[in-house]
C-alpha cells in the first residue's frame, strides 16, 4: 500500500525529514529559508479570473510563465494570454496577450515551454505552437510550428485535434500530445510542420471527458519518453502512464506501461525529479502521485482543511530548483471557481531534473 502523504514527512531515498511550516507565514517571502514539511502546500500566486482556466506553466530566470484559458466554450470570448511572476515574490508583472486568434471560434492556450534564451513557447489550439520572444519591455509573437493535422480516427468518434502538453529534447525536437487523436506529434529543431512521431488504439480516451494524451516528460537519463494518458476507451475510469525510447521511430511493442490508475483519477501532468521519481498530478482526484523510478507509486500530496485555496484539477507543474519546490496551476477546469484560479507551490524538498532547453 502506497504511503499517504497529508502533512506528514515523508522520506524516499536519501529525502531527510524537515521542520513544520508556520502555518501562517506568508507564502512567498523568505521561501527558501522556512524548511516547510514535506508536501506543505501554499499559494505562489493567483491568476486572473479572465481569461481564467490556466493550465500550463514554466519557469525560466527570475520568470515564471503560466498559460490559459485552457476550457472549451471560448467562442466570442477575448483572446489568451500568458501570465508572467517574479519568480521570488509571486507578483504578476506582465500579462503577454496571444494575437491572430479568430475570437468568433474556439480558441484557447493549453501548456508552454521555454527554450535556452528565454524564449517562449505556447500551444494554440488555433495557431499552432507560436514563439515569443522578449524585445525591450515586450515579448514578440511569432508562428513557430504549423497546427497539428485533423486525421483519421484511429477507434470510436471522430474528435477533432487538441493539443495539450509539449517538451523538448536536447536537439531541438519538440514532442506535442494531441489529447483527441491518440497521437504524440513532433516538430523538428525549428519548428514547421509536425509530423506523426507515435500513434496508438490505447491512447484513445473513453467517457465523459475522453482525454487520451495529456503531459509529456523526457526521464533524466534521456532515454525514454514518459506520457501520461487520461482515460481510456475501454475503460474510461483507467489512467496509464506509459513510455517510449527517445528514438526516430518508435515500434507499438516499444510501448511499456509503467504504472495505472484504476479509479477515476485523471492522471495529467508529469515532472521528473533529480533521482527519477515522478511526481504525477492527478486531475479528478486532486492530489499528486508519486511514483519510484520503477513505477511503482510510494505516496501522494493532497489538500489539507487549512489551505488557502485547496487543489482544484491540478494540472502543468514544474520544480522551481531555488526553493525545491514545485509550482502547480490550479487548472479548475470543473468547479469553474474563479477563486481556485492558482499556481500553487508544493515543497518537495528536491531541485528537479532540469527540462532540456534548446
Amino acid at each position: 500500500m502506497p504511503l499517504r502523504v497529508d502533512r506528514a514527512v515523508f522520506k524516499a531515498g536519501a529525502l531527510c525529514a524537515l521542520g513544520a511550516l508556520a502555518l501562517h507565514l506568508t507564502a512567498n517571502a523568505g521561501w527558501a529559508d522556512k524548511k516547510p514539511a514535506f508536501g506543505t502546500i501554499t499559494q505562489f500566486a493567483p491568476v486572473p479570473a479572465v481569461p481564467g482556466f490556466p493550465e500550463g506553466v514554466a519557469i525560466h530566470g527570475n520568470s515564471v510563465f503560466v498559460s490559459g484559458p485552457a476550457r472549451f466554450g471560448t467562442g466570442g470570448t477575448g483572446p489568451s494570454a500568458i501570465h508572467v511572476y517574479n519568480r521570488k515574490t509571486g507578483a504578476l508583472t506582465q500579462t503577454i496577450v496571444v494575437s491572430g486568434e479568430t475570437l468568433a471560434f474556439e480558441h484557447a492556450v493549453s501548456n508552454v515551454a521555454v527554450d535556452g534564451a528565454g524564449r517562449v513557447y505556447a500551444l494554440s489550439t488555433q495557431l499552432g505552437l507560436i514563439r515569443f520572444t522578449k524585445q525591450g519591455q515586450a515579448y514578440v509573437q511569432e508562428a513557430y510550428g504549423a497546427p497539428v493535422p485533423d486525421l483519421p480516427p484511429l477507434a470510436g468518434p471522430d474528435f477533432p485535434p487538441i493539443v495539450n502538453d509539449i517538451v523538448f529534447d536536447d536537439g531541438g525536437n519538440a514532442y506535442v500530445t494531441d489529447s483527441l487523436q491518440a497521437t504524440i506529434f513532433r516538430y523538428g529543431p525549428g519548428g514547421g510542420v509536425p509530423q506523426v512521431w507515435f500513434q496508438s488504439p490505447l491512447f484513445v480516451g473513453g467517457g465523459f471527458f475522453p482525454f487520451g494524451p495529456n503531459g509529456i516528460r523526457l526521464d533524466p537519463n534521456r532515454g525514454y519518453v514518459y506520457l501520461a494518458v487520461s482515460t481510456s476507451a475501454s475503460n474510461p475510469a483507467l489512467g496509464t502512464i506509459y513510455r517510449l525510447p527517445l528514438v526516430d521511430n518508435p515500434q507499438p511493442g516499444d510501448l511499456e506501461v509503467v504504472h495505472n490508475y484504476a479509479a477515476g483519477e485523471g492522471p495529467d501532468q508529469l515532472a521528473f525529479a533529480t533521482d527519477g521519481r515522478l511526481y504525477v498530478t492527478l486531475a479528478f482526484s486532486n492530489q499528486i502521485s508519486i511514483l519510484a523510478p520503477g513505477g511503482g507509486e510510494i505516496g501522494r500530496i493532497a489538500s489539507q482543511p487549512g489551505d488557502a485555496v485547496p487543489l482544484d484539477n491540478p494540472a502543468a507543474l514544474a520544480f522551481d530548483s531555488r526553493t525545491k519546490s514545485l509550482l502547480l496551476v490550479n487548472h479548475a477546469l470543473l468547479s469553474g471557481n474563479p477563486a481556485h484560479f492558482a499556481v500553487l507551490r508544493v515543497y518537495v524538498g528536491d531541485p528537479g531534473d532540469p527540462l532540456s532547453q534548446p
